[in-house]
């Protein structure tokens, strides 16, 4: 029987096992940990829109825009993007970077660390955009504000870069799952839009994030399913031409929204002029169309049941898509899936309803193409299939949809991307889609940590140093040799102890049996050997962070910073680009070996 000591249960020996990249048990822990934390964050959330809804909504419902007077639900979305304008864009540029964009952009250029200010930001900006009437999700608050307390557990544990990356998408899933009650949509939106891979290793703790996040959100809403639909079957297989071209439409809305949400010569306009066109334009249409505002689920329940007349479902078709595209194009950062899923439900609708004058015998019923719509718009605009079938599955509780939900969702996404040559969304919202994480090598160093591969044997010494010292310095049979230099602007270097023990024998063996003079000194940086300029990390960086850091031709390797206090710190280890191709060529092996087996 295994005997486990103390030690195995403390919180150093728990950071050590994360910086593995088979710490699988220890990432399940905070997978169910970060779950809560997220799910609870959303709740509190919702309870703040329903809270500023009683202001002044019907009933105090956050979405009842259509039981406002014109002139209010007009003035709405001017009011919000004034105290948008004065209150976020008084701040410095970084701390106005909000919803899924940001949280794709701290996942790939800052290992999953968030800024406070914009995590503080992101609350009242969530609240204001949707209460204020403008055409706003709540899912981009929700990513954000998960993944940001999920990172900032473990900030506040310092636990190791590569397990943060986890806990960023496990908030993603919990918050999206929290949301909207779909936890398996949530699982896959973050390992197919986030963090753009699939692997047990964080597959698992995902799964179980987006779980706990869904049943904290349970207790507090019930479990009942977004929507509410009749009992509608596909009926002709007919109708499967019929949604090919419907599919082909939505790919080409969804570049179109694209291209606009990403319009170099909007975003080059006055501050002013962009909220102005935003609040203005957005005003100006709810005078007519209410429905246009907010996140518009209650609308695409009402065009489940065919319950939205003609000039709505254009309104949602054409309206709400495109102030959207202009909200997110003016600088407005709000989140767009909501929004999406309308403008999609309402292009299946009026396509059901064209397809049921065309073929009164074979159309399906309108409400299937709504169902159908509302995938393919998201798949196609996110350029993430997987995700949007199963939030289809997940929003409508209908099995049967599954089949014709795939074929319109792959013909929209192959549209979008051929046709209209655009990339997903949020990618393309990240340098312009140059994203690190897509290199296979990137990824898989990004997986483990520095203490997992680093050299562990090693004293640190002085340049110059006696005879005794020296042989005192190998009596612990070191790898290296950390010299510290005079001053902190000269390099430290490292030597591999066995230069120095081969320096000593021929030493003593010049000698001849005579005694060294008793004032001798060695100097470390002249005697024979391969010095390597050596840089500091921290011991919680990732392999990648190592890599792309040894890319300076300067230097030869990085010596591993423990401690969080200046004058505390202490050297744990050496990490040369040796190691990180061993451990590559070792992990790839492995992958190739698993392949051939399978096949």
């Amino acid at each position: 029987m295994a005997r486990f000591s103390r030690s195995d249960f403390t919180l150093e020996s728990f950071r050590r096992q994360l910086a593995n990249v088979d710490a699988l048990p220890q990432l399940c822990v905070l997978g169910l940990v970060s779950g809560v934390i997220t799910g609870t964050v959303m709740v509190a959330f919702r309870l703040l829109l329903e809270a500023g809804a009683v202001l002044y909504m019907p009933e105090g419902e956050p979405e009842a825009f259509e039981g406002l007077s014109p002139w209010l639900r007009a003035l709405l979305p001017i009011v919000a993007v004034t105290l948008i304008g004065l209150l976020l864009y008084r701040q410095r540029s970084a701390a106005r970077k909000l919803g899924v964009s940001h949280v794709i952009e701290r996942l790939t250029y800052h290992q999953g660390r968030f800024p406070l200010r914009n995590w503080l930001n992101q609350w009242w900006v969530g609240v204001v955009s949707v209460l204020g009437g403008l055409s706003a999700g709540r899912e981009g608050p929700a990513i954000h504000l998960g993944a940001a307390a999920s990172s900032g557990l473990g900030l506040k544990l310092r636990l190791p870069n590569n397990s943060l990356r986890v806990l960023v998408a496990c908030g993603t899933a919990a918050g999206i799952s929290a949301s909207f009650n779909t936890p398996i949509a949530g699982v896959i939106f973050a390992m197919e839009v986030v963090m753009m891979e699939y692997t047990l290793m964080s597959f698992m703790p995902v799964i179980l994030a987006s779980t706990m996040g869904a049943l904290v959100a349970q207790v507090m809403y019930g479990n009942a399913p977004a929507f509410r639909i009749p009992e509608v079957a596909l009926g002709s297989l007919m109708n499967l031409p019929w949604i090919v071209v419907i599919g082909l439409v939505i790919g080409l809305m969804a570049g179109l929204f694209i291209h606009i949400s990403r319009s170099q010569r909007l975003q080059t306009l006055p501050l002013w002029l962009r909220l102005g066109v935003v609040g203005v334009g957005t005003g100006v249409l709810a005078w007519w169309f209410p429905e246009i505002q907010g996140i518009g689920y209650d609308s695409v329940a009402a065009a489940l049941n065919n319950q939205l007349a003609i000039n709505v479902l254009l309104a949602l078709m054409v309206a709400k898509l495109l102030i959207t595209a202009i909200t997110v194009a003016g600088g407005v950062p709000i989140g767009i899936i909501g929004p999406v899923l309308v403008a999609g439900a309402a292009t299946g609708a009026l396509g059901g309803m064209l397809g049921g004058w065309l073929w009164p015998e074979k159309a399906a019923d309108p409400g299937i193409y709504a169902m159908l719509g509302m995938a393919a718009m998201m798949g196609a605009v996110l350029q993430a299939p997987l995700a949007a079938l199963m939030a289809l599955l997940e929003l409508t509780h209908t099995p049967t949809i599954m089949l014709p939900g795939m074929l319109v969702v792959v013909v929209a996404c192959l549209t979008s991307r051929q046709l209209t040559g655009c990339e997903g969304f949020f990618i393309s919202s990240v340098r312009y889609g140059l994203h690190p994480l897509q290199q296979p090598l990137m990824q898989a160093l990004s997986r483990v940590s520095v203490p997992a591969v680093m050299e562990r044997q090693l004293v640190r010494t002085e340049r110059m140093i006696t005879l005794d010292q020296a042989r005192r310095l190998l009596e612990t049979n070191p790898m290296w040799l950390v010299i510290e230099r005079s001053s902190e602007d000269k390099p430290v270097l490292g030597l591999k102890a066995a230069e120095l023990a081969r320096w000593l024998l021929e030493h003593d063996e010049a000698l001849d049996g005579e005694a060294p003079p008793e004032d001798e000194l060695i100097d470390l940086l002249e005697i024979p050997g391969q010095r390597l300029e050596m840089a500091p990390i921290g011991l919680q960086a990732t392999l990648s962070e190592a890599f792309l850091k040894l890319q300076d031709s300067a230097l030869g390797a990085l010596y591993v910073v423990h401690g969080y206090r200046p004058k505390q710190q202490r050297i744990s280890g050496i990490i040369t680009r040796g190691a990180i191709e061993r451990y590559y060529h070792y992990t790839d092996a492995r992958q190739t070996d698993a392949r051939e087996t399978d096949s």
